[in-house]
């Protein structure tokens, strides 16, 4: 591992970062070098749309696969998930105390490269993620965001 930070990763966001991979690698490029061998022969390459645009595509192509291959270098699977006290991985069931209606979220922490938070994946380095970090059921935070203060109580963890 080099002096960089670590990138943390369930096995399935892994997995998903080396299929992304992979496809760019043995589709998209060997795709975009047909389209760029095309356009250049088309002839004028001063005024030649389709040229650009290949080669625009090239440069996101392989930026997207120089920042995969580092995110993966850099990736450290998380393995075991305690049962309890909160950490990455964890599924965690939380009660907003300061409602009025006692709503409960359930949220999955993961780290920030999988935060997702339409599927109820939150980054370890989120507000929530941040202060229920190595607590267990029962135990009552304070989670302090942007927009102020409030307490949630962890009800369960997964």
């Amino acid at each position: 591992m080099s002096g960089k930070k670590p990138i943390y990763l369930t096995q399935e966001g892994y997995d998903e970062l080396n299929q992304e991979l992979d496809n760019l690698v043995n589709v998209k490029r060997p795709a975009n070098i047909i389209a760029i061998k095309e356009a250049r022969a088309q002839g004028d390459l001063s005024e030649n749309a389709d040229y650009d645009a290949a080669r625009n595509e090239q440069a996101e192509i392989e930026g997207r696969i120089r920042q995969l291959e580092q995110m993966i270098e850099n990736a450290q699977i998380i393995k075991e998930v305690s049962k309890d006290r909160v950490g990455l991985g964890s599924t965690v069931a939380i009660q907003y105390l300061d409602d009025d209606d006692d709503e409960e979220d359930e949220y999955k922490i993961v780290g920030s490269q999988e935060a997702d938070p339409f599927e109820s994946k939150i980054s370890n380095e989120s507000p929530i993620a941040k202060a229920i970090l190595n607590k267990k059921v029962g135990d009552i935070v304070t989670v302090d965001s942007p927009n102020g203060s409030y307490q949630v109580k962890i009800t369960n963890i997964k």
